[in-house]
């Protein structure tokens, strides 16, 4: 039997805490930064973490490794 593949794309975008739940990096910090407040450009450095809704779906595009 083949090996299982992960998809590469959600590979790159989310990964696992110790407990289970999903971190993502958050959108809108790339650029035309000039018009986004400090408080806002602060708190999207940190990272996101995912709904529960949504855990199980990515956990089956990362297959062998979810």
């Amino acid at each position: 039997m083949p090996k299982m593949k992960t998809k590469k794309s959600a590979a790159k975008r989310y990964s696992f805490t110790g407990s289970g739940k999903v971190k993502y990096k958050k959108q809108n910090l790339r650029h035309i930064l000039t018009k986004k407040s400090a408080k806002r450009k602060r708190g999207l450095r940190h990272a996101g973490i995912l709904s529960s809704d949504n855990v199980k779906a990515i956990r089956k595009q990362m297959l062998p490794y979810g």
